[in-house]
């Protein structure tokens, strides 16, 4: 790969991230749930002020590149979790900083938090959109996905729908027993959950016609 592209694929990939962070920061003021994977830290967040929303996802982030590095072993390279710790860290900051960009935005009505989150799903599919077509690197909870599809050889589409459904269990479960009532995963956690693949194909049945060279007619 050349640098100029190595250079404009990273570019690519941070700018994605941000925007992927602004997607969370959205589903948050809407409350009605998170994202699952973020779903979790925002949970943990409310019950607890040692660490911001963003430095409970790096937590997630570590545990998560932890499990990697026990799986894979020797198999695992240096060079990738040390970029993906990075980057990790990078998108919890990324996260509070969008938190704290959107503060002004009032939210009083259920119609406007449904608004919100569904804008929020569009927001997020793009950002992560946007990181696929970056492709230099995995996000850790991803990357800890595909390495126990290798390690175990379930397909990665599987285990990525069971720790979603884990994270929600997990976060509804913390929400329950601490506050009585569903905060950090409610029905946008579904409906992000379901939306947010869906979106992301579409953006690429978009880009694919857009970029699709016309078919020379014959002379």
């Amino acid at each position: 790969m050349k640098m100029k592209e190595y250079i404009w694929r990273y570019t690519l990939f941070l700018i994605g991230l941000f925007i992927a962070s602004l997607g969370v920061a959205f589903s948050t003021k809407a409350a009605l749930g998170t994202s699952p994977v973020a779903s979790v830290p925002y949970s943990v967040s409310l019950l607890s002020s040692l660490l911001s929303f963003g430095g409970w996802l790096n937590l997630l982030s570590l545990i998560q590149i932890a499990v990697q590095v026990m799986l894979l072993r020797s198999k695992c390279r240096p060079v990738e979790i040390i970029i993906q710790t990075a980057l990790a860290m990078l998108y919890g900051y990324l996260t509070d900083f969008s938190c704290g960009l959107i503060s002004g935005i009032s939210v009083s009505h259920y119609w406007q938090q449904m608004g919100l989150m569904l804008v929020s799903c569009v927001v997020l599919a793009f950002g992560i959109w946007m990181q696929f077509k970056g492709g230099v690197a995995m996000l850790p909870g991803e990357a800890m996905n595909r390495a126990i599809s290798t390690v175990t050889g379930k397909k990665y589409e599987n285990i990525k729908v069971f720790f979603d459904v884990l994270y929600i269990v997990v976060s509804a479960g913390i929400c329950l027993i601490a506050f009585g009532k569903l905060v950090g995963v409610r029905e946008g956690s579904i409906i992000a959950a379901v939306a947010i693949g869906n979106i992301i194909r579409f953006f690429n049945r978009c880009f694919d016609r857009l970029t699709k060279k016309p078919k020379e007619e014959p002379a």
